[in-house]
C-alpha cells in the first residue's frame, strides 16, 4: 500500500492541514522538508505546525484524538457528519454552555455552567464528535490539569457554527424550490437564477430570508430593510474590533467605550449603534442583535428566546421595518432608500 493512500485511508477528510502534517511528520516518519514540498511552503511553515499541535497534547481530548487518528483500522476514520457538528456546536454556543470531559467517562456531557441545582440540563456527547470538534479548533478548553477538563466553544467553532447553519438552511431552501416532476418545464437560463449553489459562510440570515418570496411572490424582506441590517452590522463592527462579543446585547451596549473622538471614531460608531437600539426596543433589538450582528440562524435565535418554529421570520421582518424608519428619519439611510 502506498503511503499516500495509506493516508488517505486513516484518516477522515475533515482534519485539518497542520494536524496532518502532524501526523505525517511524527507518525509516519515524512521528513519537515518532504511536508514543505508537498503543501508547497516554506520548511519553518510546517515546523511551527507540528510545534503547535505537540503542545496541544497536555490537553487528554486532543491526545486521544491524535492516538485514534494515528492508529490502523477503521476507528481512525470514523466518520463525523456536518449534522454531528452542527447540533454539537449549537447546544454549545447556548449561553453559559460548557462541554465537561473526564477519564472514566464513556462520553462528554454538555452542561450548563452555574446551572441550580436539580435542574436537568445536562446533555450527552459522543466523543468521536468530541475528539473531532476539538482537532478542529473548534473547542478551547480549560485548565488540562483537573481530572475534569471544561471546553468552551471557541471563535473559530461560532464561525464554523454560522456556516453549517447557513448551508442547512441553503439546502432547505434549494429542496423548496426544486420543480415537481409535474411543474411546467422551464428552460435552464430561466432556472439557473433561481437556485444558487453558492453560499459563503460570511452569508448572514438576513439575506438568506431576503431570498424567500412571501406568499404574495414578493420578496420577504426589502432592499431598504437589507441595507439597514447591513448599516448596522458594519456598525458593529466597527465598534467592538478586537472586544470580546458578549450574547447580551445589552452588556454589549454598556461596556467601556474606546476612541479618541471626532465623526469617524469607535465611541461615535457605539453611540450610533446605542441609538438604533433604543429606537428599536428591548424585544425587537434582541432579535436584531441576534441575527443582524452575532449572524446566529433563525432557527437558532428561536430557541434562544423561547419562541415557536417559523415566528423568528416574522419578528426580523417587524424589527427591521422599525430600524429602516429609524435610519431614515436620523438620514444614515441614504439617498437610495429614502
Amino acid at each position: 500500500m502506498s503511503f499516500e493512500h495509506k493516508m488517505s485511508v486513516s484518516m477522515p477528510t475533515w482534519v485539518p492541514e497542520h494536524v496532518r502534517h502532524y501526523l505525517l511528520h511524527t507518525v509516519y516518519g515524512q521528513s519537515i522538508r518532504a511536508l514543505a514540498r508537498r503543501a508547497d511552503c516554506h520548511a519553518s511553515t510546517i515546523m511551527r505546525q507540528v510545534r503547535k499541535v505537540e503542545q496541544r497534547r497536555e490537553d487528554p481530548l486532543m491526545d486521544e484524538a491524535l492516538r485514534v487518528l494515528a492508529s490502523d483500522g477503521s476507528g481512525g476514520a470514523a466518520a463525523v457528519s456536518n449534522l454531528e457538528q452542527l447540533q454539537a456546536l449549537r447546544r454549545l454556543a447556548e449561553p453559559t454552555a460548557l462541554l465537561a470531559v473526564a477519564p472514566d467517562m464513556g462520553r462528554g456531557v454538555i452542561v450548563r455552567d452555574g446551572a441550580e441545582a436539580g435542574q436537568d440540563l445536562a446533555e450527552p456527547l459522543d466523543l468521536r464528535v468530541a475528539r473531532a470538534l476539538v482537532v478542529r479548533d473548534f473547542l478551547d478548553p480549560g485548565s488540562p490539569k483537573g481530572r475534569v477538563v471544561r471546553y468552551r466553544i471557541s471563535g473559530t467553532g461560532r464561525a464554523a457554527l454560522r456556516d453549517l447553519i447557513a448551508r442547512s438552511e441553503n439546502r432547505a431552501r434549494e429542496m423548496a424550490e426544486a420543480p415537481t416532476p409535474f411543474a411546467h418545464a422551464k428552460s435552464m437560463d430561466e432556472a439557473t437564477p433561481l437556485r444558487s449553489t453558492r453560499l459563503a459562510a460570511a452569508d448572514s440570515p438576513v439575506r438568506a430570508l431576503a431570498r424567500r418570496k412571501d406568499k404574495f411572490g414578493e420578496p420577504f424582506l426589502t432592499p431598504a430593510m437589507v441595507h439597514a441590517a447591513e448599516r448596522l452590522r458594519e456598525d458593529f463592527e466597527v465598534a467592538h474590533i478586537g472586544q470580546r462579543v458578549s450574547q447580551d446585547w445589552q452588556a454589549m451596549m454598556t461596556g467601556p467605550r474606546s476612541g479618541r473622538g471626532g465623526q469617524g471614531s469607535r465611541m461615535d460608531v457605539k453611540a450610533r449603534l446605542e441609538r438604533a437600539f433604543e429606537a428599536l426596543g428591548p424585544g425587537l433589538a434582541e432579535v436584531v442583535y441576534r441575527t443582524c450582528c452575532l449572524l446566529d440562524g433563525l432557527e437558532q435565535t428561536e430557541q434562544s428566546m423561547g419562541w415557536s418554529a417559523r415566528s423568528g421570520k416574522i419578528v426580523l421582518r417587524i424589527a427591521l421595518a422599525r430600524l429602516v424608519e429609524h435610519y431614515r428619519q436620523s438620514g444614515q439611510l441614504g439617498s437610495r432608500y429614502s
